[in-house]
């Protein structure tokens, strides 16, 4: 049975190959194969949302093609520019030979076109190629309305050339931080995500596939204690740790030899899960002390299963 045949079947594939989608966003991913329509994943950054589009690459079988978009970014560097010094060669060689115009529609020739991502991925041979349109809210509002034609229908308009429409129609996938809002003419052509953290069960199991090396003990602590810094105190944070994040951090405990955490070792390697001076000043001794007692304490908290049967244990003894 092929990888898209079900949601099941696509998100068992995406699991073998090491993400860990839940039940929402495998549905988002197979409706988007399955309508072929680009799909808008938003979320904070580190939750999955460029992983997503490498792993369907993988399981798709299709070549990734990455535009990653900032303030700025023009249009010649996203679809085409044309090799300006080769062409200036042909006109030299061909000067005198013969009549200008014929000279002129030779030098706007396919091969001399430099294509950029949106081309590439128009022009990718059958299956298609899987594009990653990433972090489409650093470039400006301009952007996104050279953006339309693409996301509506899956072709280019080249001045020179006329309309270049999909080969093969490409998986989109277009990620926003959501560092603004992007204009609806632009999500109206998508499907829409929001991707947010994944409970603790999933990222454990995360961290695993990611960092195999790692002991299940260390492992689990790292889940856990991730989690309850995003759960609990998270408004201590300017951003909290996503998965990228935990993912490293387990790499980097592993490292240091590290078995189990404690307050020394959590401080010593606070930079692999902060960025910002002020989040690592915040993560204090006090802070993890609480935090790893916490957790120390919910694996220590009888279930009702053991509540139920030490409560039967009493009522014997008294009865005896």
């Amino acid at each position: 049975m092929p990888p898209t045949a079900t949601i099941d079947t696509l998100t068992d594939a995406l699991q073998a190959a090491g993400y860990f989608a839940d039940r929402r966003l495998a549905t988002a991913a197979f409706l988007a194969l399955k309508l072929q329509r680009p799909l808008l994943l938003e979320g904070e950054p580190g939750v999955g949302k460029t992983e997503l589009a490498k792993s369907l690459a993988q399981v798709l079988g299709r070549e990734l093609i990455r535009l990653q978009c900032y303030d700025g970014l023009e249009q010649r560097e996203a679809l085409y520019e044309w090799n300006y010094a080769a062409q200036l060669l042909h006109l030299r060689a061909a000067e005198g030979s013969a009549p200008s115009e014929e000279i002129e529609r030779e030098v706007y020739q396919p091969r001399y076109l430099i294509r950029r991502p949106l081309l590439q991925a128009l022009q990718a041979p059958p299956p298609g190629a899987v594009l990653l349109i990433d972090e489409v809210d650093r470039a400006d509002e301009p952007f996104e309305a050279f953006l339309l034609e693409y996301l509506g229908e899956y072709q280019v308009s080249i001045p020179e050339l006329g309309t270049v429409r999909a080969a093969a129609t490409p998986v989109t996938i277009l990620t926003s931080n959501r560092t603004r809002e992007l204009n609806d003419a632009v999500k109206r052509r998508c499907l829409y995500h929001w991707l947010d953290y994944p409970e603790r069960e999933r990222e454990l199991a995360i961290v695993r596939a990611r960092v195999p090396e790692a002991p299940q003990a260390l492992a689990d602590q790292v889940a856990a204690f991730v989690h309850k810094l995003r759960s609990a105190h998270a408004s201590l944070f300017q951003r909290a740790p996503g998965i990228a994040e935990s993912v490293e951090w387990a790499r980097a405990l592993v490292a240091l030899d590290t078995l189990a955490l404690d307050p020394e070792v959590v401080q010593g390697t606070a930079g692999v899960l902060f960025k910002q001076r002020e989040d690592v000043a915040a993560l204090t001794t006090e802070l993890i002390t609480e935090v790893l007692a916490a957790e120390e304490g919910r694996e220590q908290a009888p279930t009702p299963m053991s509540r139920r049967f030490c409560s039967l244990s009493r009522l014997r003894e008294r009865a005896g």
